[in-house]
């Protein structure tokens, strides 16, 4: 067991999937395709497939069908079997010629029953047969015309798209986020004959709705698996309403009962919710390069964890905008070349000031291994000096195979250094310690009256200005960091006073962006009134105190915020930090709000009995394997945060770190004014 498993994991699953596709035509959805792409990369399905032909594509209604000559497909999808997503199945297969059709998912058996309202007595005694599967072949081979021609329908738990050894990302729960305040209201809503929750604190998994009980489901289906391929029996705690309710779901997994007997070895999995610290997704204060290319570069399409490096650069082609879309972006993932993995690895783990000088001696080295004219320079790198090392592969086409990987990390270095965004990230983290600093010394209307300037609408704003996405990035810093406010009359009416600026800047926009639209639930601004902006602006106010509140019902961990004192200024102290120091605590506490989910009666029996003996319930830092699952995204610089706590409270103890997704700033006012967190779209 090492934490290289999840590379392993997804590696071995993609095996079984790249045994089936010889000569195939091949269909993945976006989160299989991310996998593959993070996991082993497009070329080795590309190689597996063979023949001169590409005939990789997307899964989605519109696909083209498979020719005359194209008998065999291979269906790669990461949902349920079952009504939308069966029909996009049947129409492509009706509108071809195969005649032998293979269908991998990534959600087990199992969860096909749960998803059919097979009760739990009935899907145990079914073990070891998939009636749901059996009858998707029987239709596969109706849809090909000739119920004699071969159909297949089996479970490979592609789960995870590994960012490195110890970090990996589940590209299908990419939306999966945390629950607020205000989902209660929604819950109670839809629930009028039973109890009414009056907290988070009351959700459980019977409060849910059932789409999102599903995707919980399909979630704790794949970690599982993973758990399976590690050898391990899981002991499941939890910080914060969702993860509880993910927790137990694991702890009391039914499928899992007899591989937890033979497991031979144990680890601890730690669920934490996202929105008990919004603070470190939206702040500025991690100093890692990988984290400011997220930022800066844009998003490869169809992928929510890597971005478009433009490579124009490296062809003849003139560097004119208009010719960037005449060649395919590179990207962050480079998993079949050893050498770029070394610097991806390395700029992972590394301050900025050091990744970028991890780039130029990857470059100088590679260049000086193809004899290339390069010329030596020290000091500071510059994004100039870069390109003139970049530059010296364009014409020689040995030395770019050779070391494409590289040469995409370098552009996308060069590309962000000199990205307007970059020089604002330290105007962002200059205005964060200013405003940690406002908090401690300010009542909360004081430090949204020295926020209110910035409001400026778009005939105001320079470069240097804030746009209304960025100040809502603002706000969720302040709202998350101050934790708990005492609402009185100076609260409000500065809240009204920002409210009101914020709702006029929306409505003089020339264009709406896609996160104002959503916000606004208007396309254009021509037609937003002042009246219908300012109700959005404050239902996105009513999720400002919702941040606020978010640590309400923790005991330990209710601030992020350090007052300042003589000797040092106030500071913020992340919440996944606090986490892991109390798991690795010398004193071993019983932590009240690291929560231990128990796994069925013997567990039950063992908290009835210690109220009378000392029986020791299990604790996070009990085993040599810790996995972190951040539920609703992460950034680069907890991911390092965590790897080196764990390292330096208890050397030799084996950390890996899950999340739903890579975080940047912007992410976090997409995921929390998404309109679908309870009802999320599983395909049917």
């Amino acid at each position: 067991m090492s934490a290289s498993g999840v590379v392993s994991f997804t590696q071995q699953g993609w095996e079984q999937v790249l045994a089936k596709v010889k000569r195939a035509v091949v269909y993945l959805d976006t989160a299989c395709a991310e996998s593959l792409h993070w996991g082993c990369g497009s070329t080795c399905l590309l190689e597996a497939v063979g023949g001169p032909d590409c005939h990789l594509r997307e899964f989605e209604p519109d696909a083209v069908g498979g020719g005359a000559k194209q008998p065999k497909a291979v269906f790669v999808l990461s949902c349920l079997l079952k009504g939308r997503n069966v029909e996009i199945l049947r129409d492509i297969i009706c509108r071809s010629h195969f005649q032998y059709c293979v269908v991998v998912t990534t959600v087990s058996h199992a969860v096909h029953l749960t998803a059919n309202h097979v009760p739990a007595a009935a899907a145990a005694e079914m073990e070891g047969q998939q009636p749901v599967f059996e009858q998707l072949e029987e239709k596969l081979c109706e849809w090909m015309g000739n119920m004699n021609y071969t159909a297949e329908v089996f479970h490979v738990p592609l789960l995870l798209a590994p960012v490195a050894p110890h970090f990996a990302l589940t590209p299908a729960f990419a939306s999966l986020f945390p629950l607020l305040p205000q989902d209660v209201h929604l819950l109670n809503s839809a629930r009028p004959d039973k109890r009414k929750l009056g907290s988070l604190g009351d959700v459980d998994a019977t409060a849910l709705t059932p789409e999102l009980l599903l995707q919980i489901r399909c979630l704790v289906s794949g970690l599982s698996s993973l758990c399976e391929h590690l050898g391990v029996r899981e002991e499941c705690f939890a910080v914060g309403s969702l993860s509880r309710v993910i927790a137990a779901d694991l702890a009391n997994y039914t499928p899992a009962k007899n591989r937890k007997k033979t497991a031979a070895g144990r680890a601890s999995v730690v669920f934490v919710d996202r929105t008990l610290d919004l603070t470190g997704a939206v702040g500025h204060h991690g100093d890692n390069l990988v984290e400011k290319i997220i930022s800066a570069l844009p998003q490869l399409p169809g992928h929510t964890n890597d971005v478009m490096v433009n490579v124009v650069e490296l062809t003849a082609l003139h560097t004119e905008e208009e010719n960037y879309n005449v060649v395919a972006p590179g990207c962050l993932s480079q998993s079949n070349d050893t050498t770029a993995k070394a610097l991806w690895e390395a700029l992972l783990n590394t301050k900025h000031k050091e990744a970028v000088m991890e780039v130029r001696r990857h470059l100088v080295e590679a260049a000086s291994r193809e004899n290339l004219p390069i010329k030596m320079s020290m000091g500071r790198v510059t994004p100039g000096q870069l390109m003139s090392y970049i530059q010296l592969f364009k014409n020689n086409l040995k030395a770019l195979m050779n070391h494409c990987g590289l040469l995409q990390l370098g552009l996308a270095t060069a590309q962000t250094l000199k990205h307007p965004q970059t020089a604002k990230w330290d105007n962002f983290l200059a205005f964060e310690r200013l405003l940690l600093q406002s908090i401690g010394e300010s009542a909360m209307s004081v430090v949204l009256n020295q926020l209110l300037p910035m409001i400026k609408p778009v005939t105001q704003r320079t470069n240097e200005d804030y746009s209304p996405e960025e100040l809502l990035i603002l706000l969720i810093y302040i709202y998350s960091v101050t934790g708990e406010l005492t609402v009185d009359k100076d609260l409000c009416e500065a809240e009204e006073k920002v409210k009101k600026a914020l709702a006029q800047v929306f409505c003089e926009e020339s264009e709406l962006s896609p996160l104002l639209q959503k916000i606004t639930d208007w396309d254009s601004s021509i037609n937003l009134t002042f009246h219908k902006s300012k109700i959005a602006v404050d239902e996105l106010f009513t999720s400002l105190r919702d941040i606020a509140g978010a640590r309400s019902l923790l005991k330990q961990f209710k601030s992020v915020y350090v007052p300042g004192n003589h000797t040092h200024q106030a500071s913020y102290k992340p919440l996944l930090k606090q986490v892991v120091e109390e798991i690795f605590h010398p004193e071993r506490p019983d932590s009240v709000d690291i929560e231990h989910m128990s796994s069925g009666l013997t567990d039950l029996l063992k908290t009835g009995f210690s109220m009378f003996m000392k029986v020791s319930r299990p604790h996070p830092s009990d085993y040599p394997l810790l996995i972190l699952f951040v539920v609703g995204g992460i950034t680069v610089s907890e991911v390092k945060m965590v790897k080196d706590l764990v390292a330096s409270l208890k050397p030799g103890t084996q950390v890996i770190v899950l999340s739903t997704r890579l975080l940047k700033p912007l992410n976090i006012p997409e995921l929390l004014f998404a309109t679908d967190r309870l009802h999320p779209d599983l395909g049917f």
